[in-house]
């Protein structure tokens, strides 16, 4: 495959209009979309108005003019459309694992005489943190944890289970699970299922709905480009919202919260699972940056994640600079995410390399270069520049230079 060729995939991109909606700092070819996005143009525009009028000139008039207190459900909303989820089963607010948390607790609330929380070994680890915090809050007779590897999950969906709770896509390999099967299976066990969307909402075309799912959380600074530490969200099936409890009853919860009652009173829908004052400038932020999803399909995202990993995979097997890396994602582009992990012993240093050539990807412990492929911004000839860049810092050695080995509190 040639360059030419590589250009012309790009000219013939139907999503090749929306890198003009995105910030892109110059000489740089961005791979970490999955922990970071990039900046949407709208959000900068967004934020400013919002500093500048709403909160410099209307200051608090804006909770009801520039509806503030909105953001959360309007926010939602917008999300719901790319996770395959109803109205009013989504909402955003505080983490990922403060959410994990809420829903921890309120699965558990549901499954009287059940006390078994299943997950994957190598999950996330704040979703484990947060059972284990659990754990020790309710004691082992109420929540224990319980993980086993990939393979083996199915064959641990007992009886004894209550809550089967796993990332949707794999941190570290990108492998997808099956959300529809094992949701299915879980179900068949009196099982209730929370899936972490961290890794698939914005680049999978995901059907929470269709698959029954009962919760999920989602993070937004990612994929959905909302910026560092934008508000996560959570998703609750709307068949369990008459009776599903919320531990941290916090007063942006409450049915009524500026009737200042000292009892509370849990809202009646998904608004319960507020608890705090929404972060109106990061939740901005957020609402800004769905919109760049208005009029994107996400069969398109999906098909343009999969060309541009295998563009990657392709051309790194066609270059011998790299045969010292080893791919650690699913070599089948369907069973993996918007990723690459490649193993190597000296992973950190590499990557560190790969960024002072203006190629930014990252870390992760203990041997994993992981690149992330946006489609929103990322061109093919993006890919071809970038295993160039790889392959010669491969070749020439550069990154056993001394200062990549040096290491940063953030990889």
């Amino acid at each position: 495959m040639t360059l030419a060729d590589i250009k012309a995939m790009d000219a013939a991109d139907p999503l090749a209009h929306k890198r003009a909606e995105f910030e892109l700092p110059h000489a740089v070819i961005y791979l970490d979309g999955n922990s970071l996005g990039c900046l949407p143009v709208a959000v900068r525009a967004r934020v400013t108005e919002v500093i500048d009028q709403q909160w410099g000139a209307d200051l608090i008039k804006s909770w009801n003019i520039h509806g503030w207190i909105d953001l959360p459900v309007l926010t939602g909303e917008k999300i719901a459309r790319l996770i395959g989820a109803g109205p009013d089963q989504v909402i955003s607010c505080d983490s990922i694992s403060v959410n994990l948390f809420k829903l921890l607790s309120a699965a558990l609330g549901l499954q009287s005489g059940r006390r078994v929380v299943l997950s994957q070994q190598d999950n996330f680890p704040t979703d484990l943190y947060m059972v284990q915090g659990l754990s020790e809050l309710l004691g082992s007779h109420r929540c224990q944890l319980v993980t086993v590897s990939a393979d083996e999950l199915e064959g641990q969906l007992t009886d004894e289970v209550a809550v089967l709770m796993l990332t949707h896509v794999n941190f570290r390999s990108g492998h997808i699970h099956d959300m529809q099967r094992l949701t299915e299976l879980a179900h068949k066990k009196g099982i209730l299922v929370i899936w972490d969307l961290a890794h698939s909402a914005g680049v999978l075309p995901l059907q929470l709905d269709q698959c029954q799912v009962d919760f999920a959380v989602g993070c937004t600074y990612k994929y959905l480009n909302a910026g560092p530490g934008a508000p996560a969200f959570l998703y609750v099936a709307e068949r369990h919202l008459p009776v599903v409890t919320q531990a941290l009853s916090g007063w942006m919860g409450h049915a009524a919260p500026f009737q200042f009652s000292p009892d509370y009173a849990g809202a009646p829908g998904i608004g319960k699972f507020l608890t705090g004052t929404p972060p109106v400038i990061s939740m901005s932020a957020l609402d800004a940056a769905l919109d760049v999803f208005t009029d994107v399909d996400m069969q398109d995202i999906r098909h343009k994640t999969k060309q541009l990993t295998s563009l990657f995979v392709t051309l790194a097997s066609q270059t011998p600079a790299l045969e010292s890396l080893t791919l650690a994602s699913p070599p089948d582009a369907e069973q993996r995410g918007a990723q690459l992990a490649w193993r190597h012993p000296q992973a950190y240093a590499i990557c560190q390399a790969l960024i002072s050539a203006g190629v930014i990807g990252d870390f992760r412990a203990p041997d994993i270069l992981r690149l992330g492929f946006s489609p929103l911004y990322l061109r093919y000839e993006d890919i071809w520049h970038s295993v160039q860049q790889l392959a010669n810092i491969l070749e020439t050695g550069r990154w056993q230079e001394p200062q990549f080995s040096q290491t940063s509190r953030v990889t």
